[in-house]
């Protein structure tokens, strides 16, 4: 079950296609394991001259199962005879409408498509065809300098893919810099990513390098790149096309030599079509893209995540030991859970349920799963309630506070437990816990555990 192991599946049948608009044959393109994007943007691969097709149509990308097409939120829709297709998958020749445009699609001769033995790549796992392709991709994208787009679900780990790209690249040895573009505060989006001089408005009391020069000759991470500005997406796009930065204030340009790397929990081609997001920088960044699937699409891989995880914390010999003492029944309910938070959440689930047992006891994983479960009512009627260790999400509360609130009861639950385990010993408390003793103790006193 270790991560370092090898895996038996070595490839997967891809079944792709060719697709082309019926009145020009010449337009043919042919659909494989890389996205294919229909539409009116002229950087689409079959480019659509039609005001009644959408900026960014349609995508068609060869799988296992068949050419995947997904409606990107176009306003005129997919059309298949007398049905309008939002996602589904073509096997056999088909004539589609992207609007008032008449497409052909027809199928290819399944191709076979080689994947990585290992089961780990970096800090990501998995064993399935679907992880792999991921592995296939990031191998492929790794020693070139093209960008990068990672696409998935908050939890799926778009970090480490990015990690794993720049480790895998010449520029392994140089810088790796992250920016959060969903926690840049409003105003200050030009200032983060191109840095400022001192002076250059109310608070800048210091110059500021920006990112992309601290990372020269390595990589820039930019997370949740579709949280950006509007206002601040040409400047970057420009910055990128030219590589090199103006800070703020500043009167000159300052170059930079970095790979650019971003991620993204929306679908930035929807995002194209409500005009929340520039296509040329939707183009410019996504060279290259990846799609992490989400956990509850891969639940075959949840007994190796466990048993990865477990290996980070507790070592080889930790994690064989530990592995054994999850009953049955509980790693059955994990595989029934549908994931929400994804791998982050089962990472989550696993540490607080090694750090909660008994020594020696069971690890009852399901125990501390935020799975939502009925409760009976009066009569028919039946109320859902979020349980996590104890804990309840209130409805009646607004998001972040309800969120706050049942982080809290988190928190103090989980340090009252390890509290009474350990008798208080704040060194066993940080082991267990893999914190800082200073930060301990903070939680300690700010749950009233112990007394400052």
């Amino acid at each position: 079950m270790s991560g370092s192991t090898v895996a038996t599946t070595k490839h997967v049948q891809l079944r792709g296609g060719t697709i082309h608009v019926v009145s020009k044959p010449e337009t043919r393109v042919v659909v494989g394991g890389d996205p294919v994007l229909v539409g009116r943007d002229a950087s689409c691969t079959l480019v659509l001259d039609d005001k009644r097709v959408s900026a960014m149509h349609g995508e068609l990308v060869a799988t296992a199962r068949g050419v995947r097409i997904r409606d990107l939120g176009s306003k005129n829709g997919i059309w298949a005879g007398e049905v309008c297709m939002q996602e589904g998958y073509l096997a056999e020749a088909t004539t589609l409408m992207f609007g008032p445009i008449e497409i052909a699609f027809e199928p290819a001769q399944p191709e076979r498509l080689r994947l990585p033995q290992t089961e780990q790549l970096g800090e990501l796992y998995g064993r399935t065809p679907t992880m792999r392709e991921v592995f296939a991709r990031i191998e492929r994208s790794a020693p070139s300098d093209l960008t990068v787009l990672v696409e998935g679900e908050t939890g799926t780990g778009k970090e480490l893919v990015a990690k794993a790209v720049h480790e895998g690249s010449p520029r392994r040895d140089r810088p790796f810099v992250v920016v959060d573009c969903g926690s840049i505060p409003h105003g200050l989006a030009e200032s983060t990513l191109f840095g400022h001089v001192r002076g250059a408005f109310t608070g800048a009391t210091d110059n500021r390098t920006s990112p992309f020069v601290l990372a020269e000759g390595g990589t820039v991470f930019l997370d949740e790149l579709g949280e950006l500005p509007l206002d601040t997406q040409p400047k970057l796009l420009r910055a990128l096309a030219e590589r090199r930065v103006q800070p703020v204030g500043g009167t000159g340009y300052v170059p930079f030599d970095a790979r650019i790397v971003a991620a993204t929990r929306r679908d930035l081609s929807r995002a194209v079509n409500e005009d929340a997001f520039r296509s040329d920088l939707y183009f410019r960044i996504a060279q290259m893209r990846i799609t992490l699937p989400p956990l509850r699409e891969r639940v075959e891989d949840i007994p190796g995540l466990v048993h990865f995880v477990l290996e980070r914390q507790l070592g080889a010999s930790g994690a064989r030991s530990a592995f054994k003492r999850i009953p049955r029944d509980s790693m059955a309910q994990l595989l029934r859970h549908d994931w929400p938070g994804n791998v982050r959440e089962l990472c989550n689930v696993v540490a607080v349920a090694v750090a909660l047992a008994d020594e020696g006891g069971p690890i009852d994983l399901a125990a501390h799963l935020g799975i939502a479960a009925p409760l009976a009512g009066s009569g028919a009627s039946r109320r859902w309630t979020m349980r996590a260790l104890g804990g309840e999400a209130s409805t009646e509360l607004p998001y972040h506070e309800a969120k706050r609130a049942a982080l809290d009861a988190f928190e103090k639950t989980y340090f009252a437990a390890l509290a009474e385990k350990t008798g208080g010993n704040i060194a066993e408390i940080s082991r267990r816990a893999k914190l800082q003793r200073t930060h301990v103790r903070r939680y300690l006193v700010t749950h009233g555990i112990r007394k400052k």
